[in-house]
C-alpha cells in the first residue's frame, strides 16, 4: 500500500485556505457543512468577499490549523506559505504540485457521516475520479441516516451485550437486514424500533420485502435502489417479465423463484405469491419481489403491498420504469407533445372475467394518447371499442413488442388496421399498443430497423 488514508475528525478543526480562483473555491466547497472553520485568504488582490479575507496569512493565522490547503499560482510562493503552515505543525496540501505536499486530497464519496475515498498518490487524480463515479453509484444516499442511528444506539448496545463478539454479530445483523433497509428507506423510527428489537431477542431477524421494479426490460433502466435490492436478496420471486439479463445483476447465490403468469395460464395464483413472500420473510430472508415495468402500474403490487403488511412483515417499494414510459422512449415516441398530445391514459385490455372494461367514449377524444398494456390478445377489442366511441380511422398507432430488449421491434400502422397488423406481424408478448397522433414519430424508427434488418 503506498497511501493511507486517515479519517480526520472535523467539527471544530481549523481549516485554512489560501487562494483564490476555481481551486481554491473547489477546496472550499469540501467543509461545507463539515463543522469545521474555515478561514480563506485569497490574497490582496482577490477584493472584497464575505467568503474570504483579502490578505494572505501570517503564522498567527496558521497556529493551530490542522489542515492548510494552498491554490497559488506561483511555485516559489506556494513553497513559501507551505513552510509557512508546516512551521506551526498543520499538514500542507498544495493543488497541482504533489511534490510540495504533505497529503493529497482524495476523490470524495460524501454521505453525511460515512465518507469514502478513493486515491492515487496524486499520480492520477482523473482517473480516482471516475473510480469514484461508479462506487458512488453503488451507495445508497440513505447511508448517512444508517450512521447516525447506530451512532445513537451504540452505547446501548455496549451496555446490553458487553461481549465483543456478541456485539460484532448483532451490528452484522443489523447492517444486513431489515434495520438497514428500512433506516436507507427513510423509515428510522421502524429501523430503531427493528435495531432494538433485534437487540432484546437476538435469536433469529425477520426479514424484509423489497417490491421492484425491473423496468420495460434493459438492465441499465434499472434503478440504482433496484440495483442494490437485487445484489443484497436472498430470494428472488420473479414474474415472466424479469428477463434473464436483469435477473444475472441479482446476487450469485440468491434463489430465484419463478411465478410467472400468462393469460389463461396462472402458473402460482396470487394468494400463494403473497403467502411466499411472507413465508421466506418470516424465515429471516431479504425478499425481492421483481416485477416488470413499476410494481403499482397493472402489476398487482398493492395486492402483494398489502398482504404483506397484513402479515406484519415490512415492506419497501422500489418504482420502476413502467412500460409505457420505457418502451416509448427508445422507439422514440413522445407520449406528450404541446400541438399532438395533451393528455395520456394508462389502460389494461385484460379485465377480471366478469369485470368492467375500459371506458372507451372517455378515452377516444383526439389529440390524446393511449398506451394499451396487454394490448396483443385484445387488439380488436381495443380497435372496435376506440373506433365505436368516435376516434378516427387514421389515427396512428404503434406496436412495440420487447420494448428496450435487443430484440426490441416497432411496428406501425392506423387505428383501422390495428387488429389485422398485430395478426400479421405475429406479435408476441410483451408488446404495448400506442393509440394517438404521436405513434406517428415511430414511423421512422420502424423503417430503419427494417432496412437494418
Amino acid at each position: 500500500m503506498r497511501v493511507f488514508l486517515a479519517s480526520i475528525p472535523l467539527p471544530g478543526a481549523l481549516i485554512v485556505l489560501v487562494g483564490a480562483g476555481d481551486a481554491a473555491a473547489a477546496k472550499a466547497r469540501l467543509f461545507d457543512g463539515s463543522g469545521a472553520r474555515l478561514q480563506w485568504f485569497a490574497g490582496p488582490e482577490a477584493g472584497t468577499d464575505d467568503a474570504w479575507i483579502p490578505r494572505w496569512p501570517d503564522a498567527e493565522d496558521i497556529a493551530g490549523a490542522r489542515l492548510v490547503f494552498i491554490a497559488v499560482a506561483d511555485p516559489a510562493q506556494s513553497a513559501a506559505l507551505a513552510d509557512l503552515a508546516r512551521a506551526s505543525g498543520a499538514q500542507v496540501n498544495v493543488v497541482d504540485q504533489p511534490g510540495l505536499s504533505d497529503f493529497h486530497t482524495p476523490a470524495l464519496i460524501d454521505r453525511g457521516g460515512v465518507v469514502v475515498g478513493i486515491a492515487t498518490g496524486g499520480a492520477a487524480p482523473v482517473l480516482a475520479r471516475e473510480v469514484r463515479a461508479r462506487v458512488e453509484a453503488a451507495l445508497p444516499q440513505g447511508l448517512d441516516r444508517l450512521a447516525r442511528l447506530a451512532e445513537g444506539l451504540r452505547e446501548t448496545v455496549m451496555a446490553t451485550l458487553p461481549d465483543f463478539m456478541a456485539r460484532r454479530r448483532f451490528w452484522e445483523a443489523a447492517f444486513r437486514g431489515a434495520p438497514r433497509d428500512l433506516a436507507l428507506d427513510g423509515r428510522t423510527a421502524e429501523a430503531r424500533r427493528e435495531m432494538l428489537r433485534l437487540l432484546n431477542r437476538p435469536e433469529r431477524e425477520q426479514g424484509v420485502v423489497h417490491l421492484v421494479g425491473a423496468g420495460p426490460g434493459d438492465p441499465e433502466l434499472l434503478t440504482l435502489k433496484a440495483l442494490r435490492a437485487l445484489q443484497d436478496a436472498d430470494v428472488v420471486i420473479h414474474d415472466r417479465l424479469a428477463p434473464v439479463a436483469v435477473l444475472d445483476r441479482a446476487r450469485r447465490d440468491a434463489r430465484r423463484i419463478y411465478v410467472g403468469k400468462r393469460r389463461g395460464e396462472h402458473s402460482v395464483p396470487q394468494e400463494e405469491i403473497a403467502a411466499l413472500m411472507v413465508a421466506e420473510a418470516k424465515a429471516g430472508h431479504r425478499v425481492v419481489r421483481l416485477k416488470g415495468g413499476d410494481p403499482f402500474v397493472f402489476g398487482r403490487g398493492g395486492e402483494e403491498l398489502e398482504a404483506v403488511r397484513a402479515a406484519g412483515i415490512d415492506v419497501i417499494v422500489v418504482p420502476g420504469i413502467t412500460a409505457a414510459l420505457g418502451c416509448a422512449a427508445v422507439a422514440g415516441i413522445p407520449l406528450t407533445h404541446r400541438d399532438q398530445a395533451q393528455a395520456v391514459s394508462f389502460v389494461t385490455a385484460e379485465t377480471r372475467p366478469g369485470g368492467v372494461g375500459p371506458d372507451w367514449a372517455a378515452l377516444a377524444a383526439p389529440n390524446h394518447t393511449l398506451a394499451v398494456y396487454m394490448g396483443v390478445a385484445g387488439a380488436t377489442a381495443v380497435q372496435a371499442g376506440l373506433l365505436k366511441a368516435g376516434r378516427a380511422p387514421g389515427t396512428p398507432v404503434a406496436v412495440i413488442e420487447n420494448g428496450s430488449r435487443p430484440d426490441q421491434r416497432v411496428v406501425t400502422g392506423r387505428l383501422d388496421g390495428l387488429a389485422r397488423l398485430v395478426a400479421r406481424e405475429k406479435v408476441v408478448s410483451p408488446a404495448l399498443l400506442i393509440v394517438g397522433e404521436v405513434a406517428a414519430w415511430a414511423r421512422s424508427q420502424a423503417v430503419a430497423r427494417e432496412v437494418a434488418a
